[in-house]
Protein backbone atom coordinates (compact mmCIF):
# COMPACT_ATOMS: atom_id res chain seq x y z
CA UNK A 1 0.00 0.00 0.00
CA UNK A 2 1.53 2.60 -0.93
CA UNK A 3 1.32 6.63 -0.12
CA UNK A 4 0.21 9.21 -2.21
CA UNK A 5 3.51 12.16 -3.02
CA UNK A 6 2.96 15.26 -3.21
CA UNK A 7 5.68 16.50 -5.91
CA UNK A 8 4.82 19.85 -5.25
CA UNK A 9 5.78 19.94 -1.53
CA UNK A 10 7.84 16.74 -1.42
CA UNK A 11 6.10 14.98 1.25
CA UNK A 12 4.77 11.50 1.60
CA UNK A 13 1.16 11.17 3.69
CA UNK A 14 0.61 8.70 6.50
CA UNK A 15 -0.88 5.99 4.70
CA UNK A 16 2.50 4.80 3.42
CA UNK A 17 4.55 5.19 7.10
CA UNK A 18 1.42 4.08 8.57
CA UNK A 19 1.43 0.70 6.68
CA UNK A 20 5.14 0.60 6.85
CA UNK A 21 4.99 0.92 10.51
CA UNK A 22 2.03 -2.08 11.05
CA UNK A 23 4.93 -4.58 8.22
CA UNK A 24 7.74 -3.82 10.34
CA UNK A 25 5.25 -4.96 13.86
CA UNK A 26 4.29 -7.61 11.65
CA UNK A 27 7.88 -8.37 10.47
CA UNK A 28 9.62 -8.22 13.76
CA UNK A 29 12.90 -8.04 11.94
CA UNK A 30 13.82 -7.98 8.23
CA UNK A 31 15.87 -10.91 8.36
CA UNK A 32 16.07 -14.23 10.12
CA UNK A 33 18.30 -17.08 10.07
CA UNK A 34 18.31 -20.51 8.05
CA UNK A 35 21.00 -23.04 8.14
CA UNK A 36 22.17 -24.61 4.86
CA UNK A 37 21.70 -27.79 6.18
CA UNK A 38 19.70 -30.42 7.72
CA UNK A 39 19.89 -31.29 11.26
CA UNK A 40 17.23 -34.04 11.91
CA UNK A 41 19.42 -36.48 12.09
CA UNK A 42 22.34 -37.51 14.98
CA UNK A 43 24.56 -38.10 11.84
CA UNK A 44 23.70 -34.91 10.39
CA UNK A 45 24.48 -33.08 14.07
CA UNK A 46 27.56 -34.43 14.56
CA UNK A 47 29.16 -33.14 11.12
CA UNK A 48 27.75 -29.50 11.72
CA UNK A 49 28.30 -29.43 15.16
CA UNK A 50 30.10 -31.25 17.62
CA UNK A 51 32.36 -33.47 17.19
CA UNK A 52 32.90 -32.87 13.74
CA UNK A 53 33.12 -29.49 13.85
CA UNK A 54 36.21 -29.49 15.79
CA UNK A 55 37.84 -30.60 12.12
CA UNK A 56 36.80 -26.76 10.87
CA UNK A 57 38.06 -25.02 13.77
CA UNK A 58 41.56 -26.90 13.71
CA UNK A 59 41.79 -26.18 10.15
CA UNK A 60 41.05 -22.51 10.54
CA UNK A 61 43.57 -22.21 13.92
CA UNK A 62 46.65 -23.59 12.07
CA UNK A 63 45.39 -21.37 9.18
CA UNK A 64 43.00 -18.44 9.71
CA UNK A 65 42.54 -17.64 5.61
CA UNK A 66 40.32 -20.97 6.24
CA UNK A 67 37.91 -19.17 7.91
CA UNK A 68 36.63 -17.68 3.92
CA UNK A 69 36.53 -21.40 2.59
CA UNK A 70 34.88 -22.84 5.84
CA UNK A 71 32.45 -20.56 7.15
CA UNK A 72 30.26 -17.43 6.45
CA UNK A 73 32.69 -15.03 6.27
CA UNK A 74 33.67 -14.82 2.53
CA UNK A 75 29.79 -14.26 1.74
CA UNK A 76 28.68 -11.89 4.50
CA UNK A 77 29.02 -8.20 5.02
CA UNK A 78 28.67 -5.90 8.24
CA UNK A 79 26.22 -3.20 7.94
CA UNK A 80 27.80 -0.54 10.92
CA UNK A 81 26.51 2.69 11.59
CA UNK A 82 26.61 5.13 15.12
CA UNK A 83 23.02 6.63 14.06
CA UNK A 84 24.11 9.78 13.89
CA UNK A 85 23.01 10.79 10.07
CA UNK A 86 20.46 8.11 9.47
CA UNK A 87 18.85 8.85 6.09
CA UNK A 88 17.30 12.55 6.31
CA UNK A 89 16.59 11.71 9.84
CA UNK A 90 19.52 12.66 11.64
CA UNK A 91 21.52 11.98 14.30
CA UNK A 92 18.04 9.89 15.49
CA UNK A 93 20.99 7.32 17.79
CA UNK A 94 21.97 3.33 16.97
CA UNK A 95 18.74 1.62 18.05
CA UNK A 96 16.17 3.93 16.37
CA UNK A 97 18.99 3.40 12.99
CA UNK A 98 17.94 -0.85 13.36
CA UNK A 99 15.07 -0.72 10.90
CA UNK A 100 17.14 1.34 8.21
CA UNK A 101 20.70 -1.14 8.46
CA UNK A 102 18.22 -4.38 7.73
CA UNK A 103 16.98 -2.80 5.37
CA UNK A 104 20.35 -2.56 4.02
CA UNK A 105 21.24 -5.99 4.50
CA UNK A 106 17.91 -6.81 2.61
CA UNK A 107 18.86 -4.95 -0.17
CA UNK A 108 22.60 -6.42 -0.14
CA UNK A 109 21.01 -10.09 -0.63
CA UNK A 110 18.35 -8.91 -2.99
CA UNK A 111 20.69 -7.06 -5.39
CA UNK A 112 23.70 -9.01 -4.73
CA UNK A 113 23.23 -12.29 -2.77
CA UNK A 114 25.60 -11.09 0.06
CA UNK A 115 24.33 -12.13 3.71
CA UNK A 116 24.32 -9.18 5.81
CA UNK A 117 24.14 -8.27 9.46
CA UNK A 118 23.27 -5.09 11.38
CA UNK A 119 25.57 -3.82 13.81
CA UNK A 120 24.25 -0.59 15.31
CA UNK A 121 26.75 1.20 17.81
CA UNK A 122 25.66 2.94 20.73
CA UNK A 123 29.08 5.12 21.12
CA UNK A 124 29.79 8.72 18.93
CA UNK A 125 33.50 8.10 20.07
CA UNK A 126 35.57 7.60 17.26
CA UNK A 127 38.08 5.21 18.83
CA UNK A 128 35.33 2.76 20.40
CA UNK A 129 33.98 2.66 17.32
CA UNK A 130 36.75 1.42 15.30
CA UNK A 131 38.25 -1.03 17.90
CA UNK A 132 34.77 -2.34 18.42
CA UNK A 133 34.49 -3.38 14.10
CA UNK A 134 38.06 -3.61 14.41
CA UNK A 135 37.26 -6.33 16.93
CA UNK A 136 34.50 -8.16 14.98
CA UNK A 137 36.12 -7.72 11.58
CA UNK A 138 37.56 -11.29 11.69
CA UNK A 139 33.36 -12.47 11.37
CA UNK A 140 32.79 -10.81 8.29
CA UNK A 141 34.05 -10.91 4.45
CA UNK A 142 33.24 -6.68 4.33
CA UNK A 143 32.74 -3.96 6.65
CA UNK A 144 29.73 -1.56 5.24
CA UNK A 145 29.48 1.80 7.10
CA UNK A 146 26.66 3.61 6.93
CA UNK A 147 24.79 6.63 8.20
CA UNK A 148 27.61 7.99 10.24
CA UNK A 149 28.29 11.63 9.91
CA UNK A 150 30.66 14.00 8.65
CA UNK A 151 33.66 14.67 9.59
CA UNK A 152 33.90 11.54 11.87
CA UNK A 153 32.69 9.27 8.79
CA UNK A 154 36.36 10.03 7.43
CA UNK A 155 38.47 9.06 10.27
CA UNK A 156 37.01 6.25 11.13
CA UNK A 157 36.34 5.10 7.40
CA UNK A 158 40.85 5.46 7.36
CA UNK A 159 41.63 3.91 10.26
CA UNK A 160 39.18 0.79 9.71
CA UNK A 161 40.99 0.23 6.28
CA UNK A 162 44.53 0.74 7.71
CA UNK A 163 43.89 -2.19 10.49
CA UNK A 164 41.04 -4.54 8.49
CA UNK A 165 42.62 -6.85 6.05
CA UNK A 166 38.91 -7.31 4.51
CA UNK A 167 37.22 -4.40 2.24
CA UNK A 168 35.79 -1.32 3.97
CA UNK A 169 33.52 1.31 2.64
CA UNK A 170 31.52 3.81 3.72
CA UNK A 171 28.55 3.71 1.03
CA UNK A 172 27.05 7.34 2.15
CA UNK A 173 30.23 8.56 0.27
CA UNK A 174 31.17 6.03 -1.73
CA UNK A 175 28.53 4.63 -3.02
CA UNK A 176 27.01 7.89 -3.87
CA UNK A 177 29.96 8.66 -5.78
CA UNK A 178 30.34 6.01 -8.25
CA UNK A 179 26.21 6.27 -9.20
CA UNK A 180 26.38 9.92 -9.63
CA UNK A 181 29.98 9.31 -11.40
CA UNK A 182 28.15 7.04 -13.83
CA UNK A 183 25.05 9.21 -14.56
CA UNK A 184 27.78 12.32 -15.41
CA UNK A 185 29.39 10.57 -17.73
CA UNK A 186 26.04 9.20 -19.53
CA UNK A 187 24.67 13.01 -19.14
CA UNK A 188 27.98 14.03 -20.90
CA UNK A 189 27.21 11.41 -23.55
CA UNK A 190 23.69 13.22 -23.96
CA UNK A 191 24.88 16.81 -24.06
CA UNK A 192 27.77 16.38 -25.89
CA UNK A 193 30.37 18.31 -23.79
CA UNK A 194 33.73 17.09 -22.68
CA UNK A 195 34.24 16.45 -19.09
CA UNK A 196 37.63 18.22 -19.09
CA UNK A 197 36.12 21.48 -20.24
CA UNK A 198 32.76 21.61 -18.36
CA UNK A 199 32.54 23.39 -15.09
CA UNK A 200 30.90 21.42 -12.18
CA UNK A 201 29.40 22.74 -8.81
CA UNK A 202 28.81 20.55 -5.97
CA UNK A 203 26.08 21.99 -3.00
CA UNK A 204 26.88 19.84 0.07
CA UNK A 205 30.68 19.56 1.51
CA UNK A 206 29.87 16.69 4.32
CA UNK A 207 30.71 12.90 3.29
CA UNK A 208 28.65 12.83 -0.08
CA UNK A 209 29.96 15.66 -1.68
CA UNK A 210 34.00 15.56 -0.78
CA UNK A 211 33.43 11.52 -2.15
CA UNK A 212 31.76 12.95 -5.32
CA UNK A 213 34.36 15.54 -6.06
CA UNK A 214 37.07 12.87 -5.16
CA UNK A 215 35.73 10.60 -7.97
CA UNK A 216 34.68 13.55 -10.61
CA UNK A 217 38.83 14.89 -9.99
CA UNK A 218 40.37 10.73 -10.56
CA UNK A 219 37.98 10.07 -13.65
CA UNK A 220 39.16 13.52 -15.33
CA UNK A 221 37.17 16.52 -14.63
CA UNK A 222 39.15 18.86 -14.30
CA UNK A 223 36.74 21.76 -13.35
CA UNK A 224 34.93 21.46 -10.29
CA UNK A 225 34.16 23.38 -7.32
CA UNK A 226 32.59 22.49 -4.12
CA UNK A 227 30.05 24.94 -1.62
CA UNK A 228 28.28 24.92 1.66
CA UNK A 229 26.22 26.88 2.97
CA UNK A 230 28.61 29.68 3.65
CA UNK A 231 29.59 29.77 -0.10
CA UNK A 232 31.89 28.52 -2.40
CA UNK A 233 35.15 26.41 -0.63
CA UNK A 234 38.13 27.50 -1.79
CA UNK A 235 41.85 27.32 -0.31
CA UNK A 236 42.85 28.85 2.44
CA UNK A 237 39.16 29.18 3.97
CA UNK A 238 38.00 29.22 7.28
CA UNK A 239 36.50 26.28 8.87
CA UNK A 240 37.48 23.82 7.19
CA UNK A 241 38.10 20.12 8.06
CA UNK A 242 40.79 18.19 6.75
CA UNK A 243 39.09 16.80 4.43
CA UNK A 244 37.88 20.02 2.89
CA UNK A 245 41.31 21.24 3.33
CA UNK A 246 43.32 18.86 0.95
CA UNK A 247 40.14 19.02 -1.45
CA UNK A 248 40.36 22.86 -1.22
CA UNK A 249 43.38 22.32 -3.12
CA UNK A 250 42.51 20.29 -5.90
CA UNK A 251 39.41 22.31 -6.82
CA UNK A 252 37.86 25.62 -7.09
CA UNK A 253 40.93 26.09 -9.75
CA UNK A 254 39.88 29.87 -9.95
CA UNK A 255 39.16 30.35 -6.44
CA UNK A 256 35.99 32.04 -6.76
CA UNK A 257 34.35 33.09 -3.63
CA UNK A 258 31.07 33.65 -2.71
CA UNK A 259 27.42 32.26 -2.68
CA UNK A 260 25.97 28.83 -4.60
CA UNK A 261 24.58 31.68 -7.29
CA UNK A 262 27.76 33.23 -8.09
CA UNK A 263 29.68 29.21 -7.92
CA UNK A 264 26.82 28.70 -10.92
CA UNK A 265 27.69 31.54 -12.93
CA UNK A 266 28.56 30.02 -16.51
CA UNK A 267 28.91 26.55 -14.66
CA UNK A 268 27.92 23.47 -16.98
CA UNK A 269 26.62 21.00 -13.96
CA UNK A 270 24.99 21.28 -10.61
CA UNK A 271 25.03 18.46 -8.06
CA UNK A 272 23.16 18.85 -5.12
CA UNK A 273 23.80 16.73 -1.40
CA UNK A 274 22.96 19.48 0.56
CA UNK A 275 19.07 20.58 1.62
CA UNK A 276 15.98 21.01 -0.10
CA UNK A 277 15.29 24.07 -1.66
CA UNK A 278 18.77 25.88 -2.46
CA UNK A 279 18.76 25.78 -6.10
CA UNK A 280 16.56 28.53 -7.78
CA UNK A 281 14.94 28.87 -10.85
CA UNK A 282 17.23 31.86 -11.78
CA UNK A 283 20.80 30.16 -10.94
CA UNK A 284 20.14 27.58 -13.43
CA UNK A 285 19.53 30.26 -15.82
CA UNK A 286 22.54 31.39 -15.38
CA UNK A 287 24.09 28.44 -16.27
CA UNK A 288 25.83 26.98 -19.68
CA UNK A 289 23.71 25.74 -22.18
CA UNK A 290 22.16 22.31 -21.73
CA UNK A 291 22.70 22.41 -18.03
CA UNK A 292 22.44 19.00 -15.97
CA UNK A 293 21.32 19.65 -12.82
CA UNK A 294 21.13 16.47 -10.24
CA UNK A 295 19.25 17.76 -7.01
CA UNK A 296 19.62 14.57 -4.69
CA UNK A 297 18.50 15.88 -1.72
CA UNK A 298 15.54 13.63 -0.10
CA UNK A 299 12.95 13.89 -0.23
CA UNK A 300 12.71 17.12 -0.85
CA UNK A 301 15.51 18.01 -3.32
CA UNK A 302 17.16 21.12 -3.93
CA UNK A 303 14.71 21.89 -6.34
CA UNK A 304 11.55 20.21 -7.57
CA UNK A 305 12.59 18.82 -11.15
CA UNK A 306 9.67 20.13 -12.94
CA UNK A 307 11.10 23.88 -11.96
CA UNK A 308 14.60 22.52 -12.85
CA UNK A 309 13.20 21.30 -16.51
CA UNK A 310 10.88 25.15 -16.74
CA UNK A 311 14.05 27.26 -16.13
CA UNK A 312 15.42 24.72 -18.96
CA UNK A 313 17.44 22.50 -17.04
CA UNK A 314 18.47 19.65 -20.27
CA UNK A 315 19.18 16.69 -17.86
CA UNK A 316 17.65 16.31 -14.12
CA UNK A 317 18.44 13.50 -11.57
CA UNK A 318 17.29 13.12 -8.07
CA UNK A 319 17.52 10.63 -5.38
CA UNK A 320 13.41 9.44 -5.66
CA UNK A 321 11.81 6.73 -7.53
CA UNK A 322 8.71 9.16 -8.53
CA UNK A 323 10.97 11.16 -11.59
CA UNK A 324 13.14 9.72 -14.06
CA UNK A 325 16.92 9.23 -13.62
CA UNK A 326 16.76 7.91 -10.04
CA UNK A 327 20.46 8.15 -8.48
CA UNK A 328 20.42 5.46 -5.84
CA UNK A 329 22.98 3.62 -4.02
CA UNK A 330 21.45 0.74 -4.33
CA UNK A 331 22.85 0.52 -8.41
CA UNK A 332 26.28 0.19 -6.44
CA UNK A 333 27.03 -1.15 -3.33
CA UNK A 334 25.66 -4.71 -3.71
CA UNK A 335 27.91 -5.01 -6.75
CA UNK A 336 30.83 -3.28 -5.04
CA UNK A 337 31.27 -5.81 -2.39
CA UNK A 338 30.09 -8.78 -4.89
CA UNK A 339 33.23 -7.92 -7.13
CA UNK A 340 35.38 -7.69 -3.82
CA UNK A 341 34.39 -10.45 -1.93
CA UNK A 342 34.16 -12.63 -4.70
CA UNK A 343 38.24 -12.35 -5.26
CA UNK A 344 38.75 -12.23 -1.71
CA UNK A 345 40.10 -8.42 -1.68
CA UNK A 346 41.44 -6.46 1.26
CA UNK A 347 40.00 -3.17 0.20
CA UNK A 348 37.90 -1.46 -1.64
CA UNK A 349 40.20 0.83 -3.58
CA UNK A 350 39.89 3.70 -5.85
CA UNK A 351 40.32 1.65 -9.46
CA UNK A 352 37.84 -0.68 -8.18
CA UNK A 353 35.17 2.91 -7.68
CA UNK A 354 35.92 3.83 -11.10
CA UNK A 355 35.41 0.66 -12.50
CA UNK A 356 31.67 0.04 -11.00
CA UNK A 357 31.20 3.43 -12.02
CA UNK A 358 32.26 2.71 -15.47
CA UNK A 359 30.66 -0.24 -15.84
CA UNK A 360 27.15 1.02 -14.97
CA UNK A 361 27.54 3.87 -17.05
CA UNK A 362 27.85 1.42 -19.89
CA UNK A 363 25.30 -0.52 -19.09
CA UNK A 364 22.95 2.42 -20.87
CA UNK A 365 23.48 1.63 -24.82
CA UNK A 366 23.85 4.14 -27.01
CA UNK A 367 19.69 3.00 -28.28
CA UNK A 368 18.51 3.35 -24.81
CA UNK A 369 20.18 6.59 -23.44
CA UNK A 370 18.14 9.89 -23.51
CA UNK A 371 17.76 13.04 -21.20
CA UNK A 372 15.43 10.39 -19.57
CA UNK A 373 17.52 7.85 -19.12
CA UNK A 374 20.99 8.32 -18.04
CA UNK A 375 21.13 4.84 -15.85
CA UNK A 376 19.74 1.61 -15.80
CA UNK A 377 16.60 0.38 -13.16
CA UNK A 378 17.89 -1.05 -9.79
CA UNK A 379 16.22 -4.04 -10.75
CA UNK A 380 17.95 -4.33 -14.00
CA UNK A 381 19.61 -8.22 -13.51
CA UNK A 382 22.68 -6.97 -15.43
CA UNK A 383 24.15 -4.84 -12.48
CA UNK A 384 25.09 -7.31 -10.42
CA UNK A 385 27.00 -9.51 -12.90
CA UNK A 386 28.05 -6.59 -15.17
CA UNK A 387 29.41 -4.24 -12.34
CA UNK A 388 30.75 -7.34 -9.89
CA UNK A 389 32.94 -8.30 -13.03
CA UNK A 390 33.91 -5.22 -13.30
CA UNK A 391 35.16 -4.63 -9.91
CA UNK A 392 36.93 -7.81 -9.63
CA UNK A 393 38.82 -7.05 -12.31
CA UNK A 394 39.65 -3.64 -11.06
CA UNK A 395 40.66 -5.65 -7.11
CA UNK A 396 42.66 -8.01 -9.40
CA UNK A 397 44.74 -5.66 -11.31
CA UNK A 398 45.15 -3.30 -8.43
CA UNK A 399 46.69 -6.12 -6.61
CA UNK A 400 43.73 -5.41 -3.51
CA UNK A 401 43.44 -9.46 -3.69
CA UNK A 402 44.73 -11.75 -0.25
Amino acid sequence: MRGDFDRATGSENMNYLEESLRLHREWRGKLETIPKMSVETSEELSLAYTPGVAAACLAIAKNPAESFALTGRANTVAVVTDGTAVLGLGDIGALAAMPVMEGKCVLFKAFGGLDAVPICIDSKDTDEIVRTVALLAGNFGGINLEDIAAPRCFEIERRLKEICAIPVCHDDQHGTAIVVLAAMLNALRVCGKDKKKIQVVINGAGAAGVAIAKILLSEGFANVTICDKSGALYQGAADLNSEQEELAKLTNLSRKKGTLADALQGADAFIGVSAPAVLTPEMIRAMADKPIIFPMANPTPEIMPELAKEAGAYIVGTGRSDYPNQINNVLAFPALFRGALSVYATDINGAMELAAARALSELVSDDELSADYILPKAFDPRIREFVSAAVARAAIESGAVR
